[in-house]
């Protein structure tokens, strides 16, 4: 199973793929914070400051610098600045599917399927996004445990991650796989992201503040695109070797999995 992984990776080309879905989701992320931040109510503005700020770690610079771009001031340009806001927003949206489709492409290669047509995975496409940006807004308080404290909190982060991306799977592969022999890849990619969120406050806040304090912004642009690196190369390694895994001769008996083992990445 070990050389078959590893002949599977590099017939994928998990490098290449983690950075161009990094790329989309910084290109993705960047403006929806101003977009949030520009016609979002200020109940919901504080919920996402705390939701990055947590799954972060920021504090300091950083942490000022976020707080800055998500609450603004008040004053006679908010009219403006929300006309603004749903321009920017309908941009976003339209850009944002860029994201989506490398996501899906991920999902192809790694389960050697071909491209699904653009009519049936568009609205796909977007719901991903709703669910992902929803699941973001609520990082904070499902870290917390909703107040009772990391012995909930922990748990629950790592049944909502292995939940979404278990849904992301069928989701972008337009349903054309069961979900059983989706589950190892949800549980590698849930659990490995639930551990490295919970540690990015051992790294991130510092090499951010660090990265202001030297460069300004552009450090922490850099910055942050790494860390969004490090999460893709981990997505990819793990849903690609979820694939592997679901097709081993063990596992076709248990989840069900009809395809014949992965030899080589399809076409996406």
């Amino acid at each position: 199973m070990i050389t078959h992984l590893l002949s599977h990776l590099i017939s994928v080309n998990v490098l290449d793929s983690a950075t161009r879905l990094a790329a989309q989701a910084f290109l993705t992320a960047v403006p929806l914070l101003f977009v949030v931040a520009s016609i979002a109510p200020p109940s919901l503005r504080d919920q996402f400051v705390t939701s990055v700020r947590d799954a972060f770690g920021l504090s300091g610079s950083s942490e000022a610098e976020l707080t800055k771009v998500m609450q603004g001031t008040a004053g006679p340009s908010d009219e403006l600045r929300q006309t603004t806001g749903v321009v920017g927003g309908l941009m976003v949206l339209i850009s944002a599917t860029a994201c989506s489709r490398a996501m899906q492409r991920l999902c192809e290669r790694a389960w050697s399927m071909p491209k699904a047509g653009a009519r049936l995975a568009a609205w796909r496409w977007i719901a991903w996004l709703a669910a992902w940006l929803l699941m973001f807004g609520v990082q904070g308080p499902l870290r917390d445990g909703f107040g009772l404290g990391l012995w909930l909190g922990v748990p629950l982060l790592l049944v909502a991650e292995t939940g979404i991306w278990w849904w992301t799977q069928h989701l972008l592969l337009a349903a054309r796989l069961p979900w059983l022999p989706l589950l190892p890849g949800a549980l590698l990619t849930g659990t490995a992201l639930s551990v490295l969120t919970s540690s990015a406050s051992l790294y991130v806040p510092r090499a951010l503040n660090r990265s202001l304090e030297k460069y300004g912004s552009l450090g922490a642009v850099f910055t942050v695109l790494s860390w969004l690196i490090s999460l893709c190369v981990v997505v990819a390694l793990c849903i690609t070797a979820g694939a592997v895994i679901a097709r081993e001769p063990w596992a076709t008996r248990r989840l069900g999995t009809l395809a014949p083992p992965v030899t080589g990445a399809g076409r996406a």
